[in-house]
C-alpha cells in the first residue's frame, strides 16, 4: 500500500466495465421514466438522443434520453456545497448524496419472439436496470439494409450501427425535410433522393430551384458535390428552363421546358397571389377574362389597347381598375424567355414520358432560380398537368396496378410559399398531401419555415426528417401530432448544426437521431459510381487480360 497514491480513488475502488447506466425509480407511459444514473456511469456522456435498454421482468424496452438533470439525496447539499477541492471527497459524494438523473422516453418493447418490435403500452417496475443499447438492439429496431432499406446515418455514439429507412413506406405518404438555414436541407435531400432512385422505390420530379441537385455543385468547403445525373447517369434526366445557364456549367440537359402564354391560367396565378401582390378582384377579373377571351386571355390583355379594354369592362362586373392593376402585375411575367407565343411543344408530357420510363427528372431553374415567381409559376403549372394525367390514368386502370403510372414524388423548395393556410386547401400541392398517395403521387417538401406550411398539411406529412430548428414556432410545427412532442422537443432543439437529424414518422419504427451519413467518395462508390480514372483503369486492365489470354492461346 505504501507505494499507491491515495489521490487515485480508482486504485482503491476501480470501476466495473458495464454497459450499466441506472435503474428507474420513477415515471409513467405518458410524461417517461425517470432514472437514476450509477456512479459508473458519467453524467456528461448521457447526451440527449442516445439510445438505451431498459430491463423489465420481462419484457425489454427500447428507449430514448430525453433530458438530463442533476440531483441530491440531501437539498441542503445545494445551500451549502461541501469542499471538493479533494478528489477523495468529491468521489464520496458523487453517486451518494449527489447523482445524475436521467429522463427516458420509451418507444419500443423488444421481443425476441415477436418479428418486429412493439409499441409500448406499458412500463417497467421499479429499480428495473438500464444499459446503453448495443448494435444487436439498434438492429433489431431498425433491420438490415436491403432492396426495400436505404442506410441514412448512425445514431449518435454509435459508428459502424446504421439506420435504415423503409423506402417503400417512406414514398406512400408525403416527405418533410425541415431546418434552418445552413443546416444541410439539400445534403439531406440529395441523400434520401439518392436511396430512392438506388432502390428503385419511385421516380421523382424535382423542382431544383438552386441547381442544387442535377449535376456537380460546391459545397460550403469549396469541395466539388456529385449530382444525381453522375450517380445515376441512365435513371436521371436533366431539364432546364435556362439552357444557357446549363451550358456554362457544363451540363447537357436532355431538355429544355417552355411554357406557352396560353398555357398560364387564373389557378396558376392563384399561386402567384402573395409574390404578385394580387387582390381578390384581380383573380377574379383573370377568370372573366378566360371565359370572354378564352384560353390565349394573358397575351390579349398585355397587348390590348385602350378601346379593347373598353369594350370588355362595358356590359360586364369586371372592375377596370383591378383589370389595370392585373395587367401591370402580368407584365412582370414578359421577362422570363421560357414563356413564348405559339408553342407547339409539351413539357408536360415530355416530363411524363420520361417518368414513364422510370428516369427521374431534375428541373434546373438556373438563372430563374433567384426569382421566387417563376419558381412557383412553373412548378405549380407542370405540377397541376402532370397530376391530372396521372388521375385520369389511375382511373382509367380501374384497380389493375400493371397498368398504372409509377409512383410519383414531387419535390419542391420554399414549401410555404405553395402551403402557406390562406392557399393550400386551394392548390394543387395542398390537394396532393391530402390524398395520401390516392393517385400514385406524393410530395418531398423542403423547408426552413415549417410554421408556415399549413396545419393540415402538415399532420398529413407522413415521414418528416428534420436538422437543427431554434423557432419555437418551427418546432411545434415539425412536432405537430406526433406522440410524445413534449420529450422530441428538447432533442429537436440540441442537435448540432451540421449532419444530424431527428427523423420521425412513417419510414422509421421509432424517432430517432442520427449522424447523418456522409455524402462523399465513398457514398458515390456504394451507388455504383465510378469516376473516370476508374473506368479507364478497369478499361486498362479488361485489355490487358485479353492480351494476355490471347497470347497464351485462351479463347
Amino acid at each position: 500500500m505504501a507505494d499507491t497514491d491515495f489521490n487515485d480513488f480508482d486504485a482503491f475502488f476501480p470501476r466495473a466495465v458495464t454497459q450499466k447506466l441506472g435503474t428507474v425509480m420513477s415515471g409513467s407511459l405518458s410524461k417517461g421514466l425517470e432514472v437514476k444514473l450509477d456512479p459508473s456511469a458519467p453524467i456528461e456522456e448521457m447526451a440527449v438522443g442516445r439510445y438505451v435498454i431498459v430491463e423489465g421482468e420481462q419484457l425489454k424496452f427500447f428507449g430514448m434520453i430525453t433530458d438530463v438533470a442533476l440531483d441530491n439525496t440531501n437539498p441542503q447539499i445545494e445551500k451549502t456545497p461541501p469542499d471538493v477541492s479533494d478528489p477523495f471527497l468529491r468521489e464520496v459524494y458523487a453517486g451518494f448524496s449527489t447523482f445524475g438523473r436521467i429522463h427516458i422516453s420509451p418507444m419500443l418493447v423488444l421481443d425476441q419472439a415477436a418479428e418486429e418490435p412493439r409499441p409500448v403500452k406499458t412500463i417497467p417496475g421499479h429499480f428495473s436496470l438500464v444499459r446503453a443499447a448495443d448494435e444487436d438492439d439498434v438492429n433489431m429496431v431498425f433491420g438490415a439494409e436491403d432492396e426495400q432499406h436505404f442506410h441514412i446515418g448512425e445514431p449518435l455514439d454509435m459508428e459502424n450501427v446504421h439506420v435504415n429507412l423503409d423506402l417503400v413506406r417512406m414514398v406512400e405518404r408525403s416527405v418533410g425535410i425541415f431546418g434552418k438555414s445552413g443546416t444541410g436541407k439539400s445534403f439531406l435531400t440529395r441523400l434520401l433522393l439518392a436511396g430512392v432512385i438506388k432502390r428503385r422505390a419511385a421516380v421523382s420530379l424535382i423542382f431544383d430551384m438552386h441547381n442544387d441537385y442535377g449535376w456537380e455543385v460546391q459545397s460550403e468547403n469549396r469541395t466539388p458535390v456529385k449530382g444525381l445525373k453522375q450517380l445515376f447517369p441512365q435513371q436521371v434526366a436533366i431539364f432546364t428552363l435556362d439552357e444557357a445557364s446549363s451550358r456554362r456549367r457544363k451540363v447537357r440537359p436532355d431538355f429544355t421546358v417552355v411554357l406557352d402564354w396560353s398555357d398560364i391560367q387564373p389557378e396558376d396565378l392563384e399561386m402567384l397571389r402573395v409574390t404578385l401582390d394580387l387582390s381578390d378582384q384581380m383573380i377574379g377579373a383573370a377568370y372573366s377574362l378566360r371565359r370572354a377571351w378564352g384560353r390565349g386571355w394573358i397575351k390579349q390583355l398585355l397587348e390590348a389597347d385602350k378601346d379593347a379594354i373598353d369594350i370588355l369592362v362595358e356590359g360586364t362586373t369586371i372592375n377596370r381598375s383591378s383589370l389595370d392593376a392585373l395587367s401591370r402585375r402580368l407584365e412582370r411575367l414578359t421577362r422570363f424567355e421560357f414563356l413564348r407565343d405559339s408553342w407547339k411543344g409539351d413539357s408536360a408530357q415530355k416530363i411524363i414520358d420520361y417518368l414513364d420510363k422510370g428516369i427521374t427528372v431534375v428541373l434546373e431553374f438556373g438563372r430563374y432560380g433567384n426569382s421566387l415567381e417563376a419558381y412557383i409559376l412553373v412548378a405549380n403549372y407542370l405540377t397541376r398537368r402532370i397530376h391530372q394525367m396521372y388521375v385520369e390514368r389511375v382511373e382509367q386502370a380501374l384497380g389493375d396496378a400493371a397498368q398504372e403510372p409509377p409512383q410519383l414524388m414531387i419535390v419542391i423548395e420554399e414549401a410555404h410559399k405553395f402551403l402557406d393556410p390562406q392557399i393550400a386547401r386551394q392548390t394543387i400541392f395542398g390537394t396532393i398531401a391530402r390524398e395520401l398517395r390516392k393517385y400514385n403521387v406524393t410530395l418531398l417538401i423542403v423547408d426552413q419555415r415549417p410554421s408556415g406550411i399549413d396545419e393540415e398539411v402538415m399532420s398529413q406529412i407522413g415521414t418528416r426528417v428534420t436538422a437543427l430548428l431554434d423557432n419555437e414556432r418551427d418546432i411545434a410545427a415539425v412536432l405537430t401530432g406526433v406522440s410524445g412532442a413534449g420529450s422530441l422537443r428538447e432533442v429537436l432543439a440540441r442537435l448540432d448544426t451540421k449532419q444530424q437529424a431527428l427523423i420521425m414518422g412513417h419510414a422509421v419504427p421509432m424517432p430517432v437521431v442520427i449522424q447523418t451519413r456522409s455524402y462523399d467518395a465513398d457514398f458515390y462508390a456504394a451507388m455504383g459510381f465510378q469516376d473516370e480514372a476508374a473506368l479507364r483503369a478497369g478499361r486498362s486492365t479488361r485489355v490487358n487480360l485479353l492480351r494476355g489470354q490471347r497470347e497464351e492461346g485462351i479463347d
